[in-house]
C-alpha cells in the first residue's frame, strides 16, 4: 500500500516527503485540507520546516489527498498511537528492539512475545513497524521488568532475528 501511495506522488520528492511525515507521525487531513492530530491543527509552516520544503508543497499535497478518493479515505482515518518508548527512561521501563531478516515472515510477533511469556516477562506495549511504511522495520517491546540473560540467548537462537537492542 505504501508503494502505491508514493507512486501517486512519484514526480515530486517533496510531496513524497510530506506523505512520509504524515504516515510516520499518524497525522490526518481534515475536510479543509488542514493537517491535524485528532482535533489539533498542525500549521503547514511547521510541517514544511520539519522536512525542509516550502509550505506550498504541504498545501498542494493535502489538496491532492482530498482530490483522490482512496487517499482521502486513508488520510482522513489515520490516528496516532501513543508510545511508551520515549518515556521508558523516565518511567524506568525497558525497551527491547528486535530487527529481523525478513519482516514479511509470519509469526514474528507471536514467536517473540511467546518467548517473553515463557520467561514470565509481562509486556506493557508492543509496537511493530509496518514493512510497507519503513525500510528497516523493527519490533519494539516495552516492559517494566529487567530481562534475564538467558532470554537474550533464546532470542539469538531464533533464525529470523538479525539484531537485538536494549534501552
Amino acid at each position: 500500500m505504501f508503494d502505491e501511495i508514493m507512486e501517486k506522488f512519484e514526480g515530486s520528492p517533496s510531496q513524497q516527503a510530506v506523505i512520509r511525515l504524515l504516515l510516520e507521525r499518524g497525522f490526518s487531513v481534515n475536510d479543509e485540507g488542514r493537517v491535524v492530530s485528532g482535533g489539533i491543527e498542525i500549521p503547514n509552516t511547521g510541517i514544511a520546516r520539519e522536512i525542509d520544503v516550502d509550505r506550498r508543497v504541504v498545501d498542494s499535497t493535502t489538496d491532492a489527498i482530498l482530490e483522490d478518493p482512496e487517499l482521502r479515505r486513508i488520510f482522513q482515518n489515520i490516528s496516532q498511537v501513543p508510545s511508551l518508548m520515549d518515556l521508558a527512561p523516565v518511567l524506568d521501563l525497558t525497551v527491547l528492539t528486535i530487527e529481523v531478516d525478513d519482516a514479511d515472515e509470519k509469526g514474528i510477533v507471536a514467536t517473540i512475545t511467546g518467548l517473553l511469556a515463557d520467561h514470565d516477562i509481562s509486556i506493557r506495549q508492543t509496537i511493530s513497524e509496518d514493512p510497507e511504511f519503513t525500510d528497516d522495520p523493527r519490533l519494539y517491546l516495552v516492559t517494566d521488568e529487567e530481562l534475564p540473560g538467558d532470554l537474550f540467548t533464546d532470542l539469538r537462537e531464533i533464525t529470523f532475528v538479525r539484531k537485538i537492542e536494549l534501552q
